[in-house]
Order: C-alpha cells, then sequence, then structure tokens
C-alpha cells in the first residue's frame, strides 16, 4: 500500500480491504480451488461449504430469515437487472425516485421503451424525499417501488422502513439499492418491509470486485423469471431451469475465489459491528464538514444530520471545474476522490449540479483524522487558489 494516497474514493470501490479478505481468497486459490456443486471430492464440497457459509453470513447481516433467499451475482447492478427485468411486466406502473443510480434508472428506462410506465418522485435539494409523495404517486397498476437506500452523491438515506410500510398497506413490492449502505449502515429486511435488496460486495462489505447479490423475500421468487439460465451443479437431469431457491437465478460457474473474499469482508464487519464502523465514519465526515464550511468558495451539498448520510460528502469549490479540482487533489496532494457525475444524473439533477457534477469525497472504517486534517488543508490551498 502506498502511504502516500490518500483514499477518498470508497463509494465506487473499499480500499484498502481488511487483510482477512485477501488472506481469504489466497487460501482458496492455494489449498482449495474446486468447483461448488460441480463434483463430488472434497474440494469441490469444500467450496461449497464456503458459498453457503457466505449466504449464512449474509443472512445474519441484514436479518434475513433463510440463507437460501440470498442469491450472489456480480454486483447490485446484475441484482438490479433481475429484479427489473425478472420481475416487471408490460402494463405494470412503477415508483422511483429523483435520486437513484444509472444501475436503476437504466433498466427502468430499458423496460419503459417495452411498455412500462415510471413516475419518479421528486427530492428536496439536499436529496430528501417525503414519504407522502410516494403515496400520492400510487395508481391502480401500481407494481413496485425502487428505491436507492443512499445517494451516492449526497450520502443522504432515504426513510425506507417509512416506504416499506406504505408499500405494505398497499400491496406493492419493495426494491432497495443498497449498493451505499451495505456494511455502513444498519439493513434489516423484515422491520423495513424490504422484498428485494441488491447490494454489491467491493464497496462497504470490503469484499473484491465481481461480488454481490440480491435477497428475494420468500414466495417472490416464481414471479421472477431468471435473466440468465444455464449450469447450476443442480437438476442436471433435466434441461429447464432449476425453479427453486438460489439456483432459480444462479447460472453458471460461481466467482468462488471473490465468494471467499466476501464472506471474510461480511465477517469482518460482523466482527466489529455496523454501528461501530457507522459512529466512527460518522464522526470523519462531521470532522471534514466542520473543517471546510467556512472555507472560501466551499459549497457542501445533502443532508446536515449524521444520523441520516452515509460517509460521502459531495463539494464543489465556486468557479472551479469539479474535475480540475479532483486532479489538483490527485496531483499535488495524492488524495483519490471523484469528480463528476457518478453515474447519477437525475440526482445532479435534484441537487442542481448538472451537468458538471460535484468532488466527491467517500470515506471508509479505514480512513484516519490525519487524513481528513490534510485534506481540509488542501482544499484550503485550492480554493485560495482560485482568488
Amino acid at each position: 500500500m502506498n502511504r502516500n494516497i490518500i483514499y477518498f474514493d470508497n463509494a465506487a470501490t473499499s480500499w484498502p480491504k481488511p487483510p482477512e479478505i485477501i488472506a481469504a481468497m489466497q487460501n482458496y486459490m492455494q489449498n482449495i480451488g474446486g468447483s461448488p456443486g460441480r463434483s463430488g471430492h472434497r474440494l469441490s464440497i469444500e467450496a461449497a461449504r464456503i458459498v453457503f457459509d457466505t449466504r449464512e453470513k449474509i443472512s445474519q447481516l441484514f436479518n434475513v430469515p433463510d440463507p437460501l433467499r440470498i442469491v450472489l451475482t456480480r454486483n447490485a447492478t446484475e441484482a438490479l437487472n433481475i429484479a427489473i427485468f425478472g420481475f416487471l411486466k408490460t402494463g405494470d406502473h412503477v415508483i422511483t425516485s429523483g435520486m437513484e443510480h444509472n444501475s436503476v434508472m437504466r433498466p427502468l428506462r430499458a423496460m419503459e421503451a417495452r411498455g412500462i410506465d415510471i413516475t419518479v418522485v421528486s427530492c428536496d435539494s439536499e436529496g430528501i424525499l417525503d414519504p407522502v409523495n410516494i403515496v400520492k404517486a400510487i395508481k391502480k397498476n401500481t407494481k413496485a417501488i425502487f428505491i436507492t437506500n443512499a445517494s451516492n452523491v449526497t450520502g443522504t438515506v432515504m426513510p425506507v422502513s417509512d416506504i416499506g410500510r406504505i408499500a405494505r398497506e398497499h400491496g406493492l413490492v419493495l426494491c432497495v439499492d443498497a449498493a451505499q449502505t451495505a456494511g455502513c449502515y444498519p439493513i434489516d429486511v423484515i422491520e423495513m418491509n424490504i422484498d428485494l435488496l441488491a447490494f454489491t460486495g467491493h464497496k462497504a462489505l470490503f469484499g473484491p470486485s465481481g461480488t454481490g447479490g440480491l435477497y428475494i423475500r420468500e414466495g417472490l421468487e416464481k414471479s421472477i423469471e431468471p435473466i440468465c439460465v444455464g449450469g447450476t451443479g443442480s437438476r442436471s437431469e433435466v434441461e429447464v431451469q432449476p425453479d427453486f431457491m438460489p439456483d432459480r437465478f444462479e447460472a453458471g460457474t460461481p466467482n468462488t475465489v471473490g465468494i471467499a473474499g466476501l464472506r471474510a469482508g461480511v465477517e469482518f464487519i460482523l466482527s466489529k459491528g455496523v454501528a461501530q464502523i457507522k459512529n466512527k465514519e460518522e464522526k470523519l465526515v462531521q470532522m471534514f464538514i466542520d473543517g471546510v464550511r467556512e472555507l472560501p468558495g466551499i459549497i457542501l451539498y445533502g443532508q446536515k444530520s449524521m444520523e441520516l448520510r452515509t460517509p460521502v460528502v459531495s463539494f464543489n469549490i465556486a468557479g472551479m471545474d469539479p474535475a480540475a479540482v479532483a486532479l489538483d487533489l490527485d496531483e499535488r496532494f495524492g488524495i483519490m476522490s471523484r469528480s463528476g457525475l457518478h453515474c447519477a444524473p437525475s440526482a445532479h439533477k435534484t441537487i442542481d449540479t448538472y451537468p458538471v457534477g460535484t468532488v466527491r469525497f467517500s470515506f471508509s472504517y479505514f480512513n484516519t483524522e490525519e487524513q481528513i486534517i490534510t485534506s481540509i488543508e488542501a482544499l484550503q490551498k485550492i480554493s485560495k487558489s482560485r482568488i
């Protein structure tokens, strides 16, 4: 690890990873290497044990009653594609928000071209959604609500529990995009009335890229068509896809080495506790915001309450292109950030930063107060240079 680098791009991919993740992946490659469910030898059985244990750990983290309700995918995008393309039909109406990532909006727009109706509920300038507006958007043919758990642009946390209650009262399916919250914000699929939960492994779960999953509430799986079919290692005597969970949605040889790393990441989170991780990250966000709030030209976006945001802060410096600011942070100060629209143009339209976007700092459990101080000093120098 380069000690001169300050990495504030954890909302894209978390780094560094806990050493346990690297060790778990290395152990699989050196000592196991088998394909789960495809053979009966001991290495195949050990690989299958890794996969099932990963489902169990994820279930524990999200309070999922049955580990077999967890479908393992390449990322949250694939999980959302299963939920959207597999569940919706021509003539359906769905509700979403003005703060969604393109992993939600692009599949929905693709389905719109196939005859579904979409209502995008507006949020305020901080990215906050009023659940009352969800109720107002419900129609006779409304089938589902697709909502981000938290914005990847502002870190604003959506009122998912309130939306879950609304969904239950009106017989709607609630699908939550937890790409930004899984691992760093508490999620309880039962308490929050979540029917479908899409998550990725490579962000706050500390797993490697190419991992993620979809929780599917019991009884809902038969209403969702698989978007990929093929070998599963089960029911090999038939030429149709198995209809039971999770095989119905898991065709092809899985990324077992990545799943081994994901398991280690979830184990790390469970050992620390989501509350402890959230508490540390909240302190870093508060320290950063307090430090830059009065700097000349700094414009901060998003929810002011630490309780209702993830460790993501978007900002701009008046009169400066966010891409130029990010480049300066990298080249002069060794600070890794992200600039632009962050694959969420509707969110930037909501907070009035479209089309140039923002600079985004996204912190993790492994960032330090010293790094926050350094970044504040760097932004002070950059903001002064604009005058």
